[in-house]
């Protein structure tokens, strides 16, 4: 080989940029779940660039993971930023196990404990596809009430929990998940464009709480609490709604100690064990709860 051909060779090798070559040991069972595990905590679909320094891997080791969980749909490649996000069939299994009898029973009992609190419906809800999606609900005992069913999914731009997880978003991530504006308009109190929205989230980071007055569905309130993981970042979310005939925002604000007693509790049951390369590269971005 000549000089210039081995020098080449050095420059391309993974070594040469300080990545690790994969043990013989480490099966592409554990690498693929370690980079599920990067993709599930970022706040945001991450770039072929941002795993592969994660995750201290050759870039070609990791492509081919990527495609292999794309073929099996436990990710999807967005056609414009070409970032990776989560597939359906793994939110579709992160759903299945989430709801599973012994976590939704705990789950249960602390939205109960809320429901019993509040006098209002309490729901966990969780972030999916640039969604809020229902993952259980407790329904108050009041004949007015909002019913939606466990599974329903509903915008972020207009929901408690929705303004929630978009707070923890750089301006840029929530851009990008919340599309070309004017976003969907449901009542006369919608916000449609990002800068009043943008208002919105500044108040929920200062405050740790996301509110919902009646622009999603008339004469409905509501507010929500982060369920925050072991490193700060949002897991989940709880939320109580209730008529604003009944209520305001004003009001369901006294009882975000009850939301967050909830959250602590399901917080127990929804965080991860993380690796060392996961908690190195979870970017916590959630703001902070307010003091009971």
């Amino acid at each position: 080989m000549t000089r210039t051909a081995d020098a080449a060779a050095r420059t391309a090798s993974p070594l040469a940029h300080g990545q690790a070559e994969p043990s013989s040991t480490e099966s592409i069972a554990l690498r693929a779940f370690a980079l599920l595990e990067q993709v599930v905590n970022a706040p945001g679909p991450m770039s072929l660039d941002e795993l592969t320094l994660a995750l201290k891997l050759p870039k070609p080791t990791v492509y081919r993971i990527l495609n292999l969980l794309i073929d099996a749909n436990l990710l999807r490649r967005e056609r414009t930023s070409k970032r990776y996000s989560v597939g359906p069939r793994l939110t579709s299994f992160a759903v299945d196990l989430w709801r599973s009898d012994m976590l939704r029973t705990q789950w249960h009992h602390a939205l109960e404990d809320a429901v019993a609190e509040t006098g209002e419906s309490c729901n966990l809800t969780m972030l999916e596809n640039h969604q809020v999606l229902y993952l259980d609900r407790v329904e108050t005992s009041h004949p007015l009430r909002l019913h939606l069913d466990v599974g329903t999914r509903v915008p972020l731009h207009c929901t408690a929990s929705g303004k929630l997880f978009l707070s923890q978003m750089s301006e840029a991530e929530a851009l990008r998940v919340l599309g070309t504006e004017p976003y969907p308009r449901f009542t006369a109190k919608t916000i449609t464009a990002f800068k009043p929205l943008q208002a919105e989230l500044a108040k929920v980071r200062r405050s740790g709480v996301g509110t919902h007055d009646c622009e999603r569905f008339d004469d409905s309130v509501a507010i929500a609490v982060p369920v925050l993981g072991a490193n700060g970042e949002i897991l989940a979310a709880v939320a109580m709604h209730a008529p604003s005939s009944r209520a305001s925002i004003k009001s369901c604000k006294g009882f975000v100690s009850a939301l967050q007693r909830a959250a602590a509790v399901i917080a127990t049951t929804l965080s991860p064990v993380q690796t060392t390369a996961t908690k190195a590269a979870t970017r916590s971005r959630a703001p902070k709860a307010p003091a009971p």
